[in-house]
């Protein structure tokens, strides 16, 4: 078969991306986080003093927002108007704007195209909260990768803890349960599993069984497209 499209949908910190990455690389895929296009447009929201109440205010600022994905010796790396951001787009303020930016309809026209070019051209991993079900709806593979509250939000905090962000168990948790009903919730491509798609709970399996389950569900799946 040509190329292969996998759409990873889920939770956050699920761990969609860091196993949708290491996927990626043990397939020879090309691996696309298209939340951090979300982020980047939230970060310049930030900057700019939006109101992340205000739809109306959001969408005024995406045309002075250019944000890209460009894969330099096959690593994502995530620009805005020029400018690098791929480690300033994962504080946990950019996370509470991204979801909030998520949500406006103009966002997610703008950066809809984008997506879906970089499927078109690659054999490509996929992850973000509406692939399967809106942006890769015919992807030859879709999985819902999840685990249980408690646990994803220990992996944050662990993942926060390691970059010296200085946070609580308590504030992670609530914030992810609040992430959670906010794209569950949306009226615009709410966080849901596709009819089409695998559920993955890896909620007791570390991270290499959980990549390894993620790969073995692509085997399985494009061995039948054969």
């Amino acid at each position: 078969m040509g190329n292969v499209s996998v759409a990873i949908d889920g939770p956050v910190g699920a761990g969609k991306s860091t196993i949708a990455r290491a996927a990626a690389e043990k397939l020879g895929y090309i691996y696309c986080d298209t939340g951090a296009l979300y982020r980047a447009v939230a970060l310049h929201c930030v900057r700019s003093g939006a109101d992340l109440k205000s739809p109306g205010e959001i969408a005024e600022k995406l045309p002075s927002a250019k944000a890209e994905i460009r894969l330099i010796d096959g690593v994502q790396r995530v620009f805005l108007n020029g400018e690098d951001v791929s480690d300033l787009i994962r504080t946990p303020e950019v996370s509470m704007a991204a979801s909030a930016v998520s949500a406006v309809p103009e966002v997610r026209a703008a950066l809809l195209d984008i997506q879906r070019n970089i499927a078109a051209e690659n054999s490509v991993i996929m992850d973000g909260r509406d692939i399967g079900t809106v942006v890769l709806p015919n992807a030859n593979v879709k999985i819902f990768l999840t685990a249980a509250a408690e646990i994803r939000a220990k992996r944050r905090y662990d993942e926060l803890c390691a970059k010296g962000e200085s946070v609580t168990f308590e504030e992670v948790l609530n914030d992810l349960n609040k992430r959670d009903y906010n794209d569950t919730h949306r009226d615009i491509a709410p966080l849901k599993q596709a009819e089409d798609a695998v559920l993955a709970d890896t909620s007791g399996m570390d991270f290499a069984q959980s990549v390894q389950l993620v790969c073995d569900i692509i085997a399985e799946k494009t061995k039948e497209q054969r």
